[in-house]
């Protein structure tokens, strides 16, 4: 959904059926390290993304480093309403109107002007 491929696009890219694609994503049909690869090397993604959302090893408790206490933002990317968002405010071609939108966002979050990236 992301990019804008069908799985129907991505089976031909594959030589597999649409319908062989979406068990992989449901889960149905396990999927190989080497196919995994060939879908991250399709869709322009590292192998990575695809495990992003498994969080820490089990078994491994706290440690050096801070958690990610934000919200995945991909998951909200990926969500229709996310991906609307991010056509709309792609389609803007002002940069100053698209920083005063970005402004209002973050105020409107509670982040409030926080400094732009």
């Amino acid at each position: 959904m992301l990019i804008g491929m069908s799985q129907e696009k991505l089976g031909e890219q594959l030589g597999l059926t649409f319908q062989q694609v979406q068990k992989y994503e449901k889960g149905s049909n396990r999927i190989g390290a080497s196919r995994l690869y060939q879908i991250a090397q399709i869709l322009g993604v590292p192998v990575q993304f695809f495990y992003d959302d498994m969080g820490t090893l089990s078994g491994s408790g706290p440690g050096f480093g801070e958690g990610d206490r934000s919200e995945n933002v991909m998951d909200f990317v990926s969500s229709s309403e996310g991906l609307a968002l991010n056509r709309a405010y792609a389609k803007i071609s002002e940069p100053q109107l698209r920083r005063r939108i970005l402004e209002l966002v973050r105020s409107l979050s509670g982040e409030g002007e926080a400094e732009l990236r």
